[in-house]
């Protein structure tokens, strides 16, 4: 027996008109009188008198009206407080990161819970070669992430900063004393790439295949961590692509971070389950907002 029939018998029982029913059920007269006509199939009789000029019940129909109420407004109720439930923001939110919880990601935590005192913060961190990995699994909520991402399932919010990149070199690396260089000398250095599950668009972000220009940059070796990265790096093994936040968070005597001229900018923003959008999620969107930068 489908719901709506049982919607449409106990409106139009309250109103008995079919237009003012329709109007209380945002269907078309006709639909009203489909779905009515429906259940009464299923019943094998007429619950409803109708003529051109009034509506009214049968006894029958007012027997299974009484029967039915109670159910139905117990239905209605639960409905309520299933959906009152679900707009609170309240629990412990998953958040994921990458790397490095840079005060983007720290800043966004505590405004969130300053907010919403109900709700806890539970940070995990997401390999770099598996960026959406978890968040597909269910182990975290929302992720703060690099754009652009191009996954039909997944969703992401407006960008939270747009920030330089730099390039992470030995401090033994030739280049590693200069100021800046440009993007086009990333074909002279070659770069670490990552292992795992990454999309393409997400491993371009890190190692892209070619300069602006269209030059070909040499993958040096695949890693799946930031750690992993700036080991092989201090060692000499090849230079890493960090954006500003991250190489001044890892700054260290063995590694030399320098600005790279003429990339787009590394811009994050947020991204979770297009079915995965609860309110605690909308929540937490809406308090990293403020943390956008020029």
């Amino acid at each position: 027996m489908e719901f709506r029939e049982l919607e449409c018998f106990v409106v139009l029982s309250e109103e008995l008109h079919f237009a003012r029913a329709a109007e209380r059920l945002r269907l078309s007269p006709g639909r009203v009188s489909q779905l009515v006509r429906a259940l009464e199939t299923r019943v094998g009789a007429r619950l409803f008198d109708r003529t051109s000029r009034r509506v009214r019940l049968t006894p029958l129909g007012e027997r299974f009206l009484a029967d039915l109420r109670p159910a139905y407004d117990g239905l209605g109720r639960a409905f309520d407080r299933v959906r009152a439930a679900a707009r609170r923001v309240e629990g412990v939110l998953r958040v994921g990161f990458i790397g490095t919880p840079t005060d983007v990601v720290t800043g966004a935590v505590e405004r969130f819970e300053r907010r919403h005192p109900e709700c806890a913060v539970e940070l995990v961190e997401i390999p770099l070669s598996d960026p959406f990995g978890r968040l597909r699994a269910g182990g975290v909520d929302v992720a703060f992430t690099l754009l652009p991402v191009d996954e039909p399932d997944l969703e992401t919010g407006p960008a939270l900063n747009r920030v330089p990149h730099r390039l992470g070199l030995s401090v033994r690396h030739r280049l590693a004393a200069r100021r800046s260089i440009g993007a086009e000398e990333l074909a002279d250095v070659p770069l670490i790439g990552l292992d795992g599950p990454a999309p393409p668009r997400w491993r371009e972000l890190v190692a892209p295949r070619v300069t602006p220009g269209g030059r070909p940059v040499t993958v040096a070796a695949t890693v799946s961590t930031t750690q992993e990265g700036l080991t092989l790096v201090a060692l000499n093994r090849g230079g890493m692509l960090f954006c500003t936040p991250t190489a001044a968070h890892h700054g260290r005597p063995d590694v030399a971070f320098v600005p790279v001229a003429g990339l787009p900018p590394s811009v994050m923003a947020l991204v979770w389950r297009r079915e995965g959008a609860t309110a605690a999620v909308r929540a937490f969107c809406a308090a990293a907002a403020p943390a956008q930068a020029a």
